[in-house]
């Protein structure tokens, strides 16, 4: 395995940017839960943007340092897919001003808008600093910064795909006719393999690339500022 010094800087900033925005994504489920009434994440200390309290050893930290090594090695790129550890919530202690459902359907999606906000500040920064001159359309800081803006819409739109266990899946299942229930929870059991043939089969993970690449250009654009 032969790693240049770029290959294994990228390595690092990808497993950074990934660490930051899986702690955005898990606090957003966590403040939600708490905000609806549920104290469970705040005594479980997870209502906070302390990456460490969200970080799963697997798969915040080992699938994608391993997935960015083989990628960098092979020169395919990326950094394969990660997860942090779940907020553990229940909806039985939310308020009663919302149904159950509702509040499941809020917490859920809290995690992929949090990734959305963060996109939204990176690039305000990213915007700000190049207004001032301190950094300039190419330079590998540039670089940096789109790619954590391009990071977080890509899980915006992987973690809304509805497939359990992903957000969009707990989201879609509140949708799910009572009589198609058992259909639904066989379908569930082969979830975890979906997401990974979506994640991993370049055609099928243009259901959410696509969409990713799309809204940071334009997000970017907004800014007067080109795409990479």
């Amino acid at each position: 395995m032969n790693l240049s010094p770029e290959d294994i800087r990228w390595i690092f900033v990808y497993v950074f940017v990934l660490v930051v925005s899986v702690a955005f994504h898990e606090f957003g489920h966590a403040f939600v839960a708490y905000w609806l009434g549920d104290d469970t994440p705040k005594r479980q200390g997870r209502v906070t943007l302390n990456p460490i309290a969200h970080i799963d050893p697997i798969g915040t930290l080992l699938l994608p340092l391993a997935g960015s090594v083989y990628g960098a090695a092979s020169h395919h790129g990326g950094g394969g897919f990660g997860w942090g550890k779940p907020v553990q919530h229940q909806p039985r202690n939310y308020t009663r001003r919302i149904s159950m459902g509702v509040g499941r359907i809020m917490v859920s999606f809290a995690g992929p808008a949090m990734n959305v906000v963060l996109a939204v500040l990176i690039t305000v920064m990213h915007a700000v600093l190049d207004w001032q001159g301190i950094v300039s359309p190419g330079s590998e800081v540039s670089r940096i910064f789109e790619f954590a803006v391009a990071t977080n819409f890509i899980l915006f739109f992987f973690n809304l795909i509805p497939v359990p266990p992903l957000d969009g899946g707990h989201i879609a299942e509140y949708f799910v006719p009572y009589r198609h229930r058992d259909k639904w929870d066989h379908v569930a059991k082969y979830g975890m393999f979906i997401v990974l043939a979506v994640a991993m089969i370049p055609q099928l993970a243009q259901v959410f690339l696509a969409p990713a690449m799309f809204c940071a250009e334009h997000l970017y654009g907004l800014f007067g500022m080109a795409w990479r």
